[in-house]
């Protein structure tokens, strides 16, 4: 939220919040008319498994064209080519990635045009989230900014890094933007 609230102030008043949870569920339910095809790409085994049979058992007729819950740990040249080619040969329309910011936005950064796919989607605890394993934030915090808040308290000791280093980043990055400093956008 405070992304999108920055790019109303900056002058795009339209800018609105694409969830992840929720844009996963409402392309799941629209799949199961149109026929596209899903690949899940990222949470542990037990997280994906359980999140794919709860999304055919809610979405009658949605067509999962394969999953794969990869090491926690960077993957070799051959089993990224493997895991390319596995993903390929399944032919989906969409990939989501659910690995966790931001090793899943480096991940579909590196395979763009590797991937042939509509849309590679980065979701992160949208997995957790369909698969019943971690609660989501009540509808009143996403809505007013503070979903951070709530999963820092359930999970801080994975997040309490993440949102103190990359939210300060965004914090200083958007006051030089505002102070006119031209090398704000080097490092992203």
């Amino acid at each position: 939220m405070p992304l999108v609230w920055w790019c109303q102030r900056r002058g795009y008043p339209n800018a609105g919040r694409v969830y992840g949870p929720d844009l996963l569920l409402a392309m799941c339910e629209r799949a199961a008319q149109t026929g596209h095809r899903h690949y899940f790409y990222g949470g542990s085994p037990r997280v994906v498994e359980a999140m794919v049979s709860r999304l055919v058992a809610r979405f009658p007729g949605l067509t999962i064209a394969g999953y794969r819950s990869p090491p926690f740990r960077p993957l070799t040249p051959e089993e990224d080519a493997a895991d390319i080619q596995a993903i390929n040969d399944a032919r989906p329309d969409y990939v989501w990635v659910g690995l966790g910011m931001p090793k899943q936005d480096k991940w579909i950064v590196n395979h763009v045009g590797k991937i042939e796919a509509a849309a590679l989607l980065g979701v992160g605890a949208a997995f957790d989230f369909a698969a019943g394993a971690k609660p989501q934030a009540p509808l009143w915090m996403q809505r007013s900014g503070l979903e951070w808040l709530f999963r820092l308290m359930t999970e801080p000791r994975r997040l309490a890094h993440r949102y103190l280093v990359y939210n300060s980043i965004f914090v200083v990055r958007a006051f030089q933007q505002l102070a006119g400093w031209k090398s704000y956008a080097r490092d992203w």
